[in-house]
């Protein structure tokens, strides 16, 4: 069992969570976007009453941003409370696409050095559980290897994705049952649950009468447009069928575990945390979804690939249907989890993360630095090397083919439309230095020139249409299978 000596102990005032440690639910899901729930979008195409529920029982934050615009990344932030360049992920494993550049190494696993927040919470006493997705590693580098006591990640894995199953192709139901089993063996104990799910990502599927009731409602919806995005189509409206049922049988198994909590008595002492690893998928493989007014997705360092739907349920410390307009990062998870157990903070350890307990007990924002985003590599979905700085309402793009820079007053510019980076200089010059000394201080590792690299080359390319339907292919063959 990995230690690290705690320097802090923050002090958790009168709560009701106080006088005991609290349970924790993590619920994750895969490419799930802020505009998907009704919660953050009332426009929404999609249905999702049970995660809606949870911001009615906790604060819903309204800038809540993954550490990266992909996968394994942000997943690592959340397990070391790091941004990812420290701990060497930087990439989805094993992504490793070429172009001008030549993406900058990315680790294909995280480092059994790193002290997660899972093997901190088993430390205080916590059961310690996770099903799902995991994405940081192989044999030797899984859950069990990094503080899961309880590890069911073998059999629930994107791996096991629409191989069989016609009733559960993402293995959404499974993961539920594997949760509630173990909130059952461990209701009188301290228990962390992490379920990051398999669903939405591609493939897309769900139950076949799921669908067939979505098929119908669909024909209601706006039909397809695109926009573009570069070289790339993204999504304008919200219209997939597949797409909204797999995201119905997400929310229904959410509210079995929700339920099951509930029947063992335990809802009031126990903390539900709810996000997506990054935006939803819009401008490639099939582009399920739309993320306007965000602009672009899955992918993109615009907000549209980072901005996420977060709520955290806390008794005694969130106000009920709150919300939260501070910005907050998944590398905040760690320390405000560890605050809300009652234990000490780990600084050496979560060197990036700030508790934003303060933020749940409805005072002033307290985080007093910027965020940072360093993604050196070509995204599936279009996007090219980059890193990012958000200031207060600033934020900057660098974009490492060329040098551009974008600058975007988030508070006034959402949708990122205008790039005042020509007009306001000073303000270029000052965000770009503190990203060359965040880049400097983090060890971030950079692009190279691809010395193969042919510009006349013609990228493939595929139409929305035509990906829609090979997509709707997939699907069909995963639910026969």
């Amino acid at each position: 069992m990995k230690f690290l000596t705690s320097l802090f102990l923050f002090a958790f005032g009168s709560s009701l969570l106080a006088a005991d440690k609290p349970n924790i639910v993590f619920i994750l899901a895969d490419d799930l976007g802020q505009m998907d729930i009704r919660a953050f979008n009332p426009k929404t195409f999609y249905e999702t009453p049970n995660i809606d529920g949870l911001a009615k029982r906790g604060m819903k934050f309204t800038q809540g941003y993954a550490a990266c615009c992909v996968c394994s990344p942000t997943r690592g932030s959340i397990m070391t409370g790091k941004y990812p360049p420290r701990f060497g992920i930087t990439n989805f494993i094993p992504g490793g696409r070429t172009g001008k550049l030549l993406p900058a190494p990315n680790a294909g696993q995280l480092a059994l050095q790193e002290v997660t927040i899972a093997e901190s919470l088993m430390d205080a006493g916590y059961a310690t559980f996770m099903s799902g997705k995991w994405h940081l590693g192989n044999e030797g580098f899984m859950p069990k290897d990094q503080g899961f006591t309880h590890d069911a990640s073998a059999a629930t894995g994107p791996k096991s994705d629409m191989k069989k199953g016609a009733e559960d192709p993402k293995k959404t139901d499974r993961i539920c049952d594997d949760a509630i089993a173990f909130i059952e063996a461990n209701k009188d104990k301290p228990f962390y649950a992490y379920l990051p799910f398999n669903a939405p990502h591609v493939p897309i599927g769900a139950r076949a009468d799921l669908v067939a009731k979505w098929e119908a409602k669909a024909k209601q919806a706006p039909a397809d447009a695109f926009g573009d995005e570069g070289k790339n189509k993204v999504r304008l409206v919200q219209n997939n069928a597949v797409y909204a049922a797999m995201l119905e049988q997400l929310d229904t198994g959410i509210g079995r575990v929700l339920s099951a909590l509930e029947k063992n008595g335990l809802t009031e002492k126990t903390i539900i945390v709810f996000m997506s690893d990054n935006g939803g998928l819009s401008t490639a493989e099939g582009s399920p979804t739309s993320n306007l007014p965000l602009r672009a997705g899955k992918g993109w360092p615009y907000e549209g690939g980072v901005r996420e739907p977060l709520i955290v349920v806390a008794p005694g410390v969130a106000k009920p249907a709150s919300t939260c307009d501070s910005p907050v990062i998944s590398t905040d998870f760690y320390p405000t989890l560890l605050q809300l157990a009652g234990q000490p903070l780990k600084p050496e350890q979560h060197l990036d993360g700030v508790s934003f307990v303060p933020l749940l007990k409805g005072e002033s924002a307290a985080r007093g630095k910027p965020l940072f985003w360093h993604y050196p590599h070509y995204a599936n979905q279009g996007g090219s090397p980059n890193s990012v700085i958000r200031d207060g309402d600033w934020k900057l793009i660098e974009w490492h083919e060329d040098g551009a820079l974008e600058l975007y007053n988030i508070a006034q510019d959402l949708s990122e439309k205008n790039n005042l980076a020509t007009d306001q200089p000073d303000k270029v010059k000052e965000l770009h230095a503190k990203l060359i000394a965040w880049r400097k201080e983090v060890g971030a590792l950079m692009p190279t020139p691809n010395p193969n690299f042919d510009p006349n080359a013609k990228a493939p390319t595929e139409s929305p249409k035509k990906a829609k339907k090979k997509e709707l292919k997939k699907s069909q063959a995963g639910n026969a299978n």
